[in-house]
């Protein structure tokens, strides 16, 4: 699984028209005109002049903004593009961004050891001269200063999108071309990135301003995330910051990128929900036509009065995911990082909350702390402790629900980075809240549906995957729903029946990998009346799903984010006293040895698919997933037969052993 800074570029840049025809969104080419002189000092105070006659043979002006995740993305290519075109191309960042300084722009190329030449454009002189709209947006300029390419630097980044490689290297590809040269093949694309902070000229008349209605919207909306030492890439509280990100704001708003929520509103109440309604959008809407108005300070919003809802107690125990830190790369994409802890639990604890904390929010995209108990212990449930996604609030802490970790249990830190341009270190930690044994009278796990036999057809623009939850605690109450989906998820469904009468649960009409959104039920459901509970999930493997790793290729079942899963987790609660009686043995407490599961599974699996029980399952009687996916992993001896000594080694190598 990966991404791409996430809060940052999957909800900050903008939408255009997605393409590998480059040229779709912005095809004409750039017009020809002498009027790109300017004269300006760079941010270490030296003077510079751009004019006719410039002495490097090209000149490329990067129009920039130092809190823009996707210029800080951009930042270590630009630096090797001085070195890669040292003494023939000449290359200038020009920030137009009114919340920027001065101050900021130093601060900045210091750390980031910036090569180019940087320049502060007050009054957004030279981007109106350009007519520049984003950042990073690229002019290159040949020696009369006619413009020979304008757009983005690279096609790798679009809204909510990472490619692991970018398909065509925009500037790189015009830049060699006109040294060699040659025309430019596609000399305009469409600049992907933040609007540009223009300097605002705000309309004293608005009814609304910045003091009486914005700084209460963004409390109730943004703050979790856009503040001091979160994941937000710029901070919404102070007013010259959000000014200058006025229209960014309210595009991603408009374009539903913000705030993240996926869930469609018609189908269940959710306590975590982050809608913003539609009158609050047109409030924001309003501020921006009017130039962003600030209005009377006696009018805003007590510091104190917004409050981020965690808890105040103490942790009882706090567990980092390993001894030293993990080392994030400043670029590229961070394969999922497991890190395993062993507590040292002597016996059961029964933990109340858990808060996972992440020890560098502005790369840690989100975080799944597992229990791994030891072998044999009874267990409910698939592990699942707590997760950490940016802006996710603490759960009510309540004395008598509460997850039980088995002596001897280790915890597993799942951890998904997301860089931002400078190389940083992260050591997330889980904080344990512990409940008296005595006062717990519910205990809380999670259950799983899922569907492993799937195959997904090159090219398939709307595969339908469908399967159920394996069985249900009747006693229980249902707390959560998780779907969980890859790249090429496109929407998601769970549905509980009733006898004849169906029910949609939850419904995400446009499923977003990049947000792995637990959904927590308003009022929790009781399964008592619950017949049965299934989901749908839809894949799309076409070449026009812009996440799609690679659309000619068949897909199965997989952990690898190019491979695909189709699961629902559910959390529930269930009476510790209830009658065990009353359950199936499938809903029973699972107390097996590994070798008594080993058998079982042995078992289970000789069941499904030795269609002519003769002991052994050929590559016919196997289905197509699993011969692509893990056939000939498990036929050690080739002989095209998985035997049962061969699937108890596959599974003693899954668990470990």
């Amino acid at each position: 699984m990966r991404i791409v800074a996430i809060l940052a570029v999957a909800l900050i840049v903008s939408e255009p028209t997605l393409a590998d025809d480059v040229g779709s969104a912005a095809s004409d080419a750039p017009a020809k005109t002498n009027g790109r002189s300017f004269t300006a000092a760079t941010i270490d105070g030296e003077g510079f002049k751009l004019e006719p006659g410039f002495e490097a043979e090209l000149v490329v002006v990067c129009f920039f903004g130092v809190e823009c995740p996707l210029a800080k993305l951009y930042t270590p290519r630009l630096n090797r593009m001085v070195d890669d075109y040292e003494g023939r191309v000449r290359l200038i960042a020009v920030d137009s961004n009114s919340q920027d300084s001065l101050a900021d722009l130093q601060e900045f190329a210091n750390k980031h050891e910036c090569k180019f030449t940087f320049i502060k454009d007050d009054e957004n002189r030279i981007a109106d001269q350009f007519q520049a709209e984003r950042t990073p947006e690229v002019f290159v300029l040949d020696r009369e200063l006619e413009i020979k390419y304008r757009g983005r630097i690279d096609d790798q980044f679009f809204p909510g999108i990472t490619r692991s490689e970018p398909r065509r290297r925009d500037l790189r590809e015009a830049i060699d071309q006109l040294l060699a040269g040659e025309s430019v093949s596609v000399p305009r694309t469409q600049a992907v990135g933040c609007i540009i902070g223009r300097v605002k000229k705000p309309l004293a008349t608005s009814s609304v301003t910045y003091s009486k209605q914005i700084s209460r919207i963004l409390q109730k909306h943004c703050l979790e995330c856009h503040r001091e030492g979160e994941i937000g890439p710029f901070a919404m509280t102070d007013y010259d910051e959000v000014t200058g990100w006025a229209e960014m704001m309210l595009e991603v708003v408009d374009q539903g990128r913000m705030p993240p929520w996926h869930a469609n509103p018609d189908f269940g109440h959710f306590a975590n929900a982050r809608h913003m309604p539609s009158h609050e959008k047109e409030l924001l809407r309003k501020w921006v036509e009017a130039g962003t108005p600030y209005g009377d300070v006696a009018e805003l919003p007590q510091s104190d009065s917004f409050q981020f809802g965690d808890t105040t107690q103490e942790p009882d125990l706090v567990i980092p995911m390993r001894d030293s830190p993990f080392e994030v790369p400043a670029d590229g994409v961070v394969d999922y990082q497991y890190f395993v802890v062993d507590p040292e639990f002597t016996e059961d604890k029964w933990v109340k909350a858990i808060k996972v904390v992440p020890g560098n929010p502005s790369v840690v995209h989100h975080s799944i702390v597992f229990v791994r108990p030891p072998d044999g212990a009874p267990f409910r449930g698939l592990g699942w402790l707590a997760d950490y996604i940016p802006g996710k609030r603490m759960e009510p802490i309540s004395d008598t629900q509460a997850k039980r970790i088995p002596a001897g249990s280790k915890l597993v830190f799942q951890q998904h980075y997301t860089p931002n341009g400078r190389v940083q270190s992260d050591l997330t930690k889980a904080e344990l809240f512990f409940a008296d044994d005595s006062q717990v009278t519910d205990e809380k796990y999670t259950i799983l549906g899922i569907d492993q036999d799937f195959e997904i057809p090159p090219g398939d623009p709307n595969l339908v995957v469908k399967s159920k939850v394996s069985y249900l605690p009747r006693g229980g109450q249902l707390l959560s729903i998780i779907p969980h989906m890859h790249f090429r998820g496109k929407s998601f469904r769970v549905v509980a029946t009733r006898g004849s009468t169906s029910e949609i649960m939850l419904d995400v009409p446009a499923y977003d990998f990049n947000w792995q959104h637990s959904y927590q039920l308003t009022d929790p459901i009781s399964l008592a009346d619950i017949d049965r509970i299934e989901f749908e999930a839809t894949f799309d493997n076409s070449e026009a799903n812009p996440n799609n790793p690679n659309p000619d290729e068949y897909i199965y079942w997989g952990e690898q984010t190019w491979q695909e899963m189709a699961l629902v987790m559910l959390e529930v609660a269930i009476p510790r006293d209830l009658d065990r009686k009353a359950l199936s043995p499938r809903r029973q407490t699972q107390t097996n040895s590994l070798q008594d599961q080993e058998n079982q599974f042995v078992e289970e699996f000789l069941e499904r698919f030795d269609k002519n029980k003769n002991g052994t399952v050929s590559r016919d009687e196997s289905t197509i997933a699993l011969r692509r996916s893990g056939f000939r992993q498990v036929d050690k001896d080739r002989d095209g037969k998985l035997s049962p000594d061969e699937l108890k080694a596959a599974f003693r190598r899954r668990t470990g052993r």
